[in-house]
């Protein structure tokens, strides 16, 4: 396992220096560990060397890797895929923050779920800022909505920020504008809500840098700490 270890060690490495080229802190960047098809002994390394969060795409999977006893349940687990109504208990149970909540109806299945488990939960919504009809996520238009009526209805969720993910096939011009065009939003909302929002998740192993460039205080990384994904 001592390859996760040296490649988290790379990972923090590029972080820096990314931020360091526009006078940014990479210090301030969190590492989502993305686990989706990892073994729990992958986890458990990752874990142990420091990533800030292990993140899972399905909440079934979650579940099958998810033991309180075990030390990759000492740090936050995030749900970075897309999430369904119908799976927000579970959902709620074990993980410490939603990264995909897209609609009004899916953040109040989350807080009913919040409410009968008598916790409280960080949630980020995610905005389809490429405009991608193979993404899940509100739309640039619609996002304020969104953010008003989870602010003022909610008493268990606690809105941090904002997750996109973005199309495939982008340059770095077209990569950077729409991580770019995601500080701005967030910026805009925060004095229209007049809250802090300090959490801007973007950036996966292929364009994390770009977004660390542009703003982004939370990555999600699979292969650049795994390597290729097994199936």
């Amino acid at each position: 396992m001592r390859g996760i270890a040296d490649n988290i060690d790379s990972l923090r490495e590029r972080i820096a220096r990314a931020a360091g080229k526009m006078g940014l802190d990479g210090d301030a960047v969190s590492i989502v560990a993305v686990t989706k098809t990892r073994s729990a002994e992958e986890m458990e390394e990752a874990a142990l060397c420091g990533v800030d969060a292990l993140g899972e795409n399905r909440v079934q999977e979650a579940l099958l890797k998810w033991d309180l006893s075990a030390p990759r349940s000492s740090v936050p687990w995030h749900l970075v895929g897309h999430l369904q109504r119908n799976k927000a208990r579970k959902a709620a149970e074990i993980f410490s923050c939603i990264q995909s909540v897209d609609s009004l109806e899916l953040a109040s299945a989350l807080e009913k779920a919040c409410l009968s488990l008598g916790r409280r939960m960080n949630v980020l919504l995610e905005v389809n800022i490429g405009e991608d009809p193979d993404k899940y996520g509100v739309s640039r238009e619609d996002l304020p909505l969104l953010a008003e009526g989870l602010f003022e209805r909610s008493t268990t969720l606690d809105l941090k920020g904002l997750m996109t993910v973005l199309p495939l096939g982008l340059d770095e011009r077209g990569t950077r504008s729409l991580f770019a065009s995601m500080r701005e939003l967030r910026d805009r909302l925060r004095s229209r809500l007049g809250i802090d929002l300090p959490v801007l998740s973007m950036g996966m192993s292929d364009d994390f840098e770009y977004a660390v460039m542009e703003g982004s205080t939370m990555v999600r990384i699979g292969s650049a700490i795994f390597g290729r994904r097994k199936y």
